[in-house]
């Protein structure tokens, strides 16, 4: 049964009365005056730190980089997992996975809450869409406007110019390779543009009313393709050198190094080409951003730019071929969980945070921003004070907390676990022609066990279900290849860490469905600082 379904079913029952959805909300007669617009853009697979007001060499971003300096930049944003669809269903719902129940990208319908944003905003009188991406729970009938695209196929029009039908087509081919030259198509086949063509689109028709659309790149998402001029923008022999390559998966255990042997079972020797990868991914950038760029411009022309809260996220990163690999897929290294996060708009006050903030809290400050009361069950926290140039406890955003793995024991070496895509993928006895190999990163072998993680100060502390730890100085190692879990010069440390990640664990934990009790949730910010009256980690200075 649908978690959703379950909702609405318990409402008779027991546990006292919980809606699902949209009906657990009234709808106001009119939207309140002043209501902001909503522009959510999320890029796929995009990690932080790789545009030029983030310290990279390379212009990567400038559209991105100026609407940041307009706004808030959230240098220390993260994502609850380091997979698509958990994560996006965490940004809707503001639950973390173990929560909303959904670990892997296969589980998206098992999405379990009372209200999700577009609930919300449908409360609200708002009319929604979606352009790009989906990789959630959300079915079309839910929005008011539905254009989507995914990572191999993009939406096109009835009678679809024959153009796009052959961009289409040769994309598949690729089959999420990288592409050795330019892309044979012009950039306006490219999904970027146009899903912002349907972006237009929904804003000449809902324009003039209070609106909320999302705006989902696939890319840079693999496959890494990109035409001219993108292909030449970033050559390889400018590309800067990676700090850390194969040799670094020596120190990272059995899932990385299998990682390793299974992305080279599809392409062997891939990494002597590491420099096209990054070629291609950092052209990608630019080519969304330009596309970014267009859509602003079209926003402020037809004058609601100004009326909008613009807030550009990603849903994971990307190894960006460090370590020697390519794409995502085992554990909660920096490069995967730390995502951009940039807010500006309508109500945003300039200024530039190392706060730590996740993609859970962005549901909730979107509530705050419209008025609207966050739901039962929301375990994100509002950032909207801090948005408008407010006061805010430190105490409350001191750290954050994410979650990796699909359970179970982890596969090791003793497993001889092949690298056939037929057995790893348990599809067997499908099969896969030779020319359209590729890899599924997510497999049960990379996701194997369950680790959660929590980032203060300078330090990261990883835990899993085994007892076993991982304890990183990131200011000193930022790639995570020195473990000080138990050495005893970070003994102070790893106490206060393990206790600041048992918070997170018994703070995150659902109590959803309600019951008939009263209980006492915090404010409008769903801030838990202020009520705190000491506690073992009270005295701990990052």
């Amino acid at each position: 049964m649908h978690r959703r379904k379950f909702l609405k079913m318990v409402a008779a029952g027991a546990v006292g009365t919980i809606a699902q959805g949209s009906q657990q909300l009234e709808a106001s007669s009119a939207p309140a005056p002043g209501t902001p617009n909503i522009l959510i853009v999320i890029s796929d697979q995009l990690r932080a730190g790789l545009t030029k007001r983030s310290g990279y060499p390379l212009d990567t971003s400038p559209a991105l980089d100026r609407i940041a300096g307009q706004g808030v930049a959230f240098d220390s944003a993260y994502a609850t997992q380091p997979v698509c669809v958990p994560c996006r269903t965490s940004l809707l719902t503001g639950r973390w996975p173990h929560a909303h129940r959904v670990r892997q990208n296969s589980a998206g319908a098992q999405a379990f809450f009372e209200a999700d944003i577009f609930d919300v905003l449908k409360s609200a009188n708002y009319k929604t869409g979606l352009v790009g991406k989906n990789h959630t729970y959300l079915k079309p009938e839910k929005l008011d406007f539905w254009r989507e695209y995914n990572d191999l196929w993009g939406w096109q029009p009835p009678n679809p110019p024959q153009d796009l039908v052959a961009f289409d087509d040769w994309r598949r081919k690729l089959n999420f390779a990288v592409c050795p030259v330019a892309t044979p198509f012009p950039v306006e086949t490219q999904f970027a543009y146009r899903l912002v063509s349907n972006a237009t689109e929904f804003l000449e028709r809902f324009g003039d009313q209070p609106f909320a659309l999302v705006v989902s790149f696939p890319e840079p998402h693999d496959p890494e393709q990109v035409p001219i001029p993108y292909f030449d923008m970033f050559p390889p022999n400018q590309v800067p050198e990676r700090k850390v390559g194969p040799e670094a998966l020596q120190s990272k255990g059995f899932q990385w190094q299998w990682m390793r042997g299974l992305q080279e079972s599809i392409y062997p020797q891939y990494d002597k080409y590491w420099r096209r990868y990054v070629s291609n991914y950092l052209g990608s950038l630019r080519m969304v951003d330009d596309q970014f760029a267009r859509l602003l411009a079209y926003m402020k022309q037809n004058r609601v730019l100004e009326k909008t809260i613009i807030v550009y996220v990603a849903d994971h990163g990307d190894y960006v071929m460090e370590y020697g690999l390519m794409r995502k897929g085992v554990g909660v290294p920096e490069a995967l969980t730390r995502v951009p996060m940039v807010w500006a708009g309508a109500g945003i006050r300039a200024g530039r945070h190392a706060t730590f903030v996740s993609i859970a809290d962005v549901m909730p400050t979107l509530c705050e921003a419209i008025g609207a009361d966050i739901p039962k069950g929301v375990q994100g926290r509002s950032l909207w004070p801090i948005l408008q140039g407010k006061d805010y406890p430190a105490a409350e955003f001191r750290s954050v907390y994410a979650e990796g793995g699909f359970g179970g024991l982890y596969y090791d070496s003793t497993d001889h676990v092949p690298f056939s895509i037929a057995e790893f993928t348990g599809l067997a006895p499908y099969t896969v022609p030779e020319e359209d190999k590729t890899f599924d990163e997510l497999n049960f072998v990379t996701q194997s066990g369950t680790m959660k993680m929590v980032r203060m100060g300078d330090w990261k502390l990883i835990y899993d279900m085994m007892g076993y730890g991982e304890l990183y100085h990131l200011a000193s190692d930022p790639y995570e290849l020195n473990n000080l879990f138990n050495d005893s010069s970070a003994a102070n440390e790893q106490m206060q860490l393990l206790a600041e990640l048992l918070m997170w664990n018994i703070r995150t934990q659902d109590n959803l469905p309600t019951s008939a009790y009263k209980t006492k949730w915090p404010g409008s910010h769903n801030w838990y600082a202020p009520y705190r009256q000491g506690g073992i980690s009270e005295g701990f200075v990052p």
